[in-house]
């Protein structure tokens, strides 16, 4: 084969890897919009599992503008819509990588799928129903006597959904180093060595996702996100390729 076949037949593999990527993509984004779409019908009903935690602490939300409650409607859609539709980018994302793993790798994901979709629901519920109330009620008690607490809906939303998307997409952690440590990419000696490094990145990525500068959500996410860590370390352990956990025996 020469030179000229060998980069045509590169151009040709990149160009079909671009394609099934816009595939998964195109995927991905019909089925939150559909997703969303069907949400909008129950939008208040959202929006009233969404208030629940400040309603419990004696608070309410105004509207300010004309097309405030419309389109605070319309982003609680896309969020519901988004998880509601999670299986299915899942999904679209394992139709991109299949192709590029091997068959004794294909195996895990029927059982990795499944489990992604647990951890990430756990991190949305941990997040509204273990953390979000603490935080609030932290900020309302901040506020003090003196001050009156007037919460407008658009940034009372933009806030809880900036807050629960980044813990499901975290709790993800586990899951995510099982596969790279499957395919030799990373390894337990290799996370547990860099504890430091990663400890430090967790707190980055919590100041980077949490919404606001306080210090109060970033603790609340970076410590269950070290936490992960920890486990993905123990994951990583006992997930080591069957071949190489053969050769540790024999060099026994």
């Amino acid at each position: 084969m020469s030179l000229r076949d060998m980069t045509e037949e590169e151009r040709q593999t990149i160009i079909e890897h671009l394609e099934e990527l816009r595939r998964s993509l195109v995927i991905s984004i019909v089925a939150i919009v559909i997703a969303a779409v069907g949400s909008f019908y129950f939008s208040e009903q959202i929006l009233s599992i969404i208030i629940s935690p400040l309603k419990s602490l004696n608070e309410n939300l105004i509207v300010t503008g004309v097309t405030e409650a419309f389109f605070v409607k319309l982003k609680l859609s896309f969020l519901a819509g988004f998880i509601i539709a999670f299986p299915v980018v899942v999904w679209a994302i394992w139709r991109f990588v299949k192709p590029a793993l091997y068959p004794h790798e294909r195996k895990y994901i029927y059982w990795l799928f499944p489990i992604t979709i647990i951890l990430f629901t756990v991190g949305v519920l941990f997040a509204y129903f273990g953390i979000l109330r603490l935080v609030l009620n932290f900020f309302i008690h901040i506020a003090g006597s003196n001050l009156e607490t007037m919460f407008k809906v658009d940034q009372y939303v933009s806030f809880v959904m900036a807050f629960t998307i980044p813990f499901g997409l975290v709790f993800e952690l586990p899951v995510v180093v099982f596969f790279l440590s499957k395919l030799g990419i990373v390894s337990h000696e290799m996370l547990a060595r860099n504890r430091k490094y990663a400890l430090l990145g967790i707190v980055i990525l919590a100041a980077a996702l949490t919404p606001g500068p306080d210090p109060v959500s970033q603790m609340f996410m970076a410590i269950p996100t070290y936490l992960l860590y920890e486990v993905s370390v123990w994951v990583a352990k006992f997930s080591v390729p069957g071949r190489n956990r053969k050769r540790k025996k024999k060099n026994r």
